[in-house]
């Protein structure tokens, strides 16, 4: 299992993911970017930022 706190990388922001795999947190902050941040285009240094602040669940 992996996890994603969308505050590590948008200061404030309070959602969390808990997922399986890496892609299926990107999919999910994908679509949290654009219906709460108001995000239309996805910068390759904001996906990496997001891969980078994805951790493993112990």
């Amino acid at each position: 299992m992996k996890s994603f706190a969308c505050g590590d990388v948008v200061p404030g922001c309070e959602a969390r993911w808990v997922c399986s795999t890496d892609d299926e947190i990107l999919v999910n902050v994908g679509a949290h970017a654009a219906s709460t941040h108001g995000l239309t285009e996805f910068p390759v240094d904001l996906v990496q930022s997001v891969r980078r602040a994805i951790v493993p669940v112990s």
